[in-house]
């Protein structure tokens, strides 16, 4: 049997972090999209809170401040869903 050599061997943080990555891979940019998404939905449902407030185009902007609002508490739903699944550090 071949002994490994200690120069190659990772210090046990490495290891976790990488056991970690395999485990939930592209979860930072999971994360990024949901921040991303999220935030765009949130400046979308303020937009059309204000012409709902307003009064002008009920017909079309109630339904696409619903629509925004749902967006926004999707991408939340998904982030907390993200960090509970993360493993213990």
């Amino acid at each position: 049997m071949v002994e490994p050599n200690p120069k190659t061997r990772l210090n046990p943080e490495q290891y976790a972090r990488l056991k970690a990555e395999v485990a939930t891979p592209y979860r930072g940019l999971r994360q990024f999209i949901y921040i991303g998404v999220g935030a765009s939905g949130f400046i979308g449902a303020f937009v059309f809170f204000f012409r709902v407030l307003a009064g002008r185009e009920l017909d079309s902007a109630l339904p696409n401040l619903a629509l925004q609002l749902g967006i926004v508490a999707l991408m939340a739903f998904l982030w907390r869903w993200e960090k509970r699944r993360q493993l213990p550090k």
